[in-house]
């Protein structure tokens, strides 16, 4: 038999004090071998709630971006010796019960990188503003332009990926212009294009009423569109 794969969720978290701690009593630890919260220089006590709640807390000593925190997440389950990881936002905006089916394909062998998807049968999203509703439906489009991958939902912060694809030097996340918001969408693109198997699986996000983003409409959709607009030009890699 193959020995079982390993999987870690790595949790960015900023100012989540009273949310952090109700995402990781969510994590079925049935799949799940390591929980880590990266803590972004929070001002609060998002550190000490995600440790009384049994995860791993990394912290920077400063505020650097989701995109690093993220990466400070990989590269420590890399050095555990994980397989796979999954991120999960902190702000309780996501549902970890839905990790075994993210996690299905890559564990079976199927897929390197899972990408969540709201717009899929069985996925949903609650709570949508208008904005969000129009800008998660262009972006998709912007994507199968620039790439030819027919992305439901290219944008959603819930996926998971093999920590294998990162031996290909072309997938590159340890760039200081992936800080913040460019990470994630930069991992999509060069998953695609570089030939990995990349699927989708429905899942939820919930907006809550009064909302836990940290984005800025403009600054933070430019953001996340540039990774299509360097790597598509040649103007990053």
């Amino acid at each position: 038999m193959s020995p079982r794969l390993r999987v870690a969720v790595v949790i960015p978290a900023y100012n989540e004090e009273g949310k952090i701690g109700r995402v990781l009593a969510k994590i079925p630890t049935s799949v799940v071998d390591l929980t880590i919260v990266v803590d972004d220089a929070s001002r609060d006590g998002t550190a000490d709630e995600a440790r009384r709640g049994g995860a791993t807390v990394l912290s920077h000593v400063r505020n650097r971006g989701v995109g690093a925190a993220i990466r400070t997440g990989i590269d420590h389950a890399r050095g555990q010796g994980l397989d796979i990881v999954a991120v999960l936002s902190g702000d309780d905006q996501h549902v970890p019960s839905e990790l075994p089916d993210v996690l299905a394909p890559l564990l079976a062998g199927a897929a390197d990188l899972v990408q969540g998807s709201r717009r899929l049968k069985g996925g949903a999203a609650l709570e949508m503003n208008l904005f969000r509703r129009l800008t998660t439906r262009i972006y998709p489009l912007l994507f199968r332009l620039a790439t030819g991958y027919r992305s439901t939902d290219a944008t959603n912060g819930f996926r998971a990926f093999r920590v294998a694809i990162f031996d290909d030097p072309r997938i590159d996340l340890w760039q200081d212009w992936l800080d913040t918001y460019e990470l994630e969408p930069y991992l999509l693109y060069q998953a695609v294009v570089t030939g990995r198997r990349v699927v989708e699986a429905p899942v939820t996000v919930v907006y809550h009423t009064r909302g836990t983003t940290k984005m800025k409409a403009v600054r933070d959709w430019w953001r996340i569109l540039r990774p299509l607009v360097y790597l598509h030009l040649g103007l990053r890699r």
